[in-house]
């Protein structure tokens, strides 16, 4: 009889080669669903692709084809004009048929630029106006622990989005309440619609803004899967934290498409049909 060891060093290696290769295909499905809408958040899109893949594919607790699972972890998109990225996901863990993203954007279908709660399963939050995803993520938050579940609310914030509505009271109050099952992940690209972070309104040190505000902060490269897993694993694993946890996610806006990199002009657009191809073999050879 043979015996197989348990090698977890392998799983590992396996879990991050598996959660790399989500990412991607969430970004060449970006590019696709894109297509079809003549215009979209690539850039956007890009810079987080690694955080939701290792969200959704080594943190959060899911059960396939279950989106309404009452003891689910949460997940918010604050930044949700990088939708196209996330609905893959989505129809990939079961919660609707991926033939439905076929007509993204089409007049009628659910799929819209921006994820809408009511009419897409596994969608815990509609966005449209930025800077409200944290007060809410707050209150669902503190509704699933009186309800007695064991769940945790990860809010994904952009950076400028740190600009905008109702962060920084979501932050007071989610410390003052000890909201512990709180974890907000900040997609540092360093750069919103209106440029470079820095030249619009600056929010360095942001590890120590948030600790003023009474939270458990931590840095990450947002892009190194690795790194993501084990601070992500860690922080869900402590058990006994008393604050909301916030993880500061140093990322590259259009991640993985060279002239797309670190320039705010790709906030939106649409590439025409050979740029769309020359923009897949990159992404395919960036593996």
């Amino acid at each position: 009889m043979t015996v197989v060891k348990h090698d977890p060093q392998r799983d590992l290696a396996d879990l991050i080669d598996t959660i790399s290769e989500r990412a991607l295909f969430a970004r060449l499905e970006t590019v696709r669903l894109i297509s079809i809408a003549k215009t979209g958040h690539y850039a956007s899109g890009f810079s987080c692709a690694e955080i939701l893949a290792t969200l959704y594919y080594g943190v959060m607790r899911l059960r396939r084809g279950e989106p309404d699972w009452p003891e689910r972890d949460r997940f918010l998109f604050g930044k949700g004009h990088a939708a196209a990225t996330l609905y893959p996901l989505l129809a990939d863990w079961g919660f609707f048929d991926p033939r439905e993203l076929d007509e993204y954007t089409r007049l009628g279908n659910a799929f819209g630029d921006h994820p809408d709660m009511t009419r897409i399963p596994g969608i815990d939050f509609s966005s449209g106006s930025l800077g409200h995803a944290l007060s809410t993520g707050t209150g669902i938050a503190l509704g699933t622990r009186m309800r007695g579940y064991d769940s945790n609310v990860f809010v994904l914030l952009g950076d400028g989005e740190l600009h905008e509505g109702q962060i920084w009271e979501a932050a007071l109050g989610a410390a003052h309440h000890q909201v512990s099952n709180l974890i907000a992940i900040v997609d540092r690209n360093d750069h919103s619609l209106d440029g470079r972070i820095d030249t619009v309104t600056g929010i360095e040190p942001l590890e120590d803004k948030w600790r003023a505000f009474g939270w458990q902060a931590h840095r990450v490269d947002g892009h190194d899967v690795a790194a993501l897993l084990a601070l992500l694993r860690s922080v869900v694993a402590d058990t006994a934290r008393t604050s909301p946890v916030v993880i500061i996610a140093d990322t590259v806006k259009g991640k993985g498409i060279s002239y797309m990199e670190a320039e705010f002009g790709w906030h939106l657009g649409w590439l025409a049909e050979q740029d769309e191809r020359n923009a897949i073999e990159e992404l395919r050879r960036g593996r």
